[in-house]
């Protein structure tokens, strides 16, 4: 009887330690569905970027909506800081990812094919390690985007 109480105390001790050292929010579908479909219309409509703006303003403006819309879900999400930060540095129109894209889209009216083509390097980038980060939750993935949200 008294192997049997330790058994459930460690085990119970085990169980207890494990869920408090992961303190990051667990797998979400919704994150990952979302996050993936504006990865492939934002890389679509950049494609468009070399065309004049107000052709695409209502696609542009749909993405940043969508795009706010997850970034106030994940910011109510518990352990959620680090996905929460990358979503305001991809909603910032001062930064130079998606909104900081549309923005000088807007300015010049419409982008060289070559910026075009480097932009979307990055945005892919960023809409990668997102996406990397929400489906293994690891340390490598988490370093990935702390790496882009502290520059």
């Amino acid at each position: 009887m008294r192997t049997f109480k330790i058994k459930i105390a460690l085990s119970f001790l085990v169980l207890f330690t494990s869920c408090k050292a992961i303190q990051t929010a667990v797998y979400d579908q919704y994150s990952y569905q979302k996050t993936t479909e504006l990865k492939v219309e934002t890389l679509l409509l950049m494609d468009n970027a070399v065309t004049p703006y107000p052709d695409q303003q209502e696609k542009v403006e749909k993405i940043l909506l969508d795009m706010e819309k997850l970034k106030e879900y994940e910011k109510n999400k518990p352990n959620n800081e680090i996905t929460f930060s990358m979503w305001s540095i991809m909603t910032n129109s001062e930064k130079n990812l998606v909104s900081g894209f549309f923005k000088r889209w807007k300015e010049k009216q419409n982008l060289s094919p070559a910026f075009v083509i480097e932009a979307k390097k990055q945005i892919e980038e960023a809409y990668n390690l997102l996406i990397e980060y929400e489906v293994k939750k690891d340390k490598t993935s988490k370093d990935n985007l702390l790496a882009i949200i502290s520059q």
